[in-house]
């Protein structure tokens, strides 16, 4: 399912901060799926810090393949994606 999207949110030189936070909160309620890419000039611990982005809007990391990861949680108010 997440081959097809697109990257919605790009985490630069600032790094991991509380408006990427809330950019990735707010569009997994929306989608449910996420598609994240690390741009090249991102700091290094960035790619480290994944984990806790993860637990900072609850969602799961499904993925990461390069400098995309791929974040799951599902929507409280319409869920549209149902798991086996």
């Amino acid at each position: 399912m997440g081959t097809a999207i697109d990257p919605i949110i790009q985490i630069g030189k600032a790094g991991i901060g509380e408006a990427v936070v809330r950019q990735l909160d707010e569009a997994l309620e929306a989608r449910e799926l996420v598609k994240v890419r690390i741009i090249s000039n991102a700091p290094e611990e960035t790619q480290e810090a994944l984990p806790q982005l993860a637990e900072a809007v609850q969602a799961e990391l499904v993925q990461v393949i390069g400098r995309n990861m791929l974040f799951y949680r599902r929507s409280e108010k319409k869920p549209t994606i149902e798991l086996p």
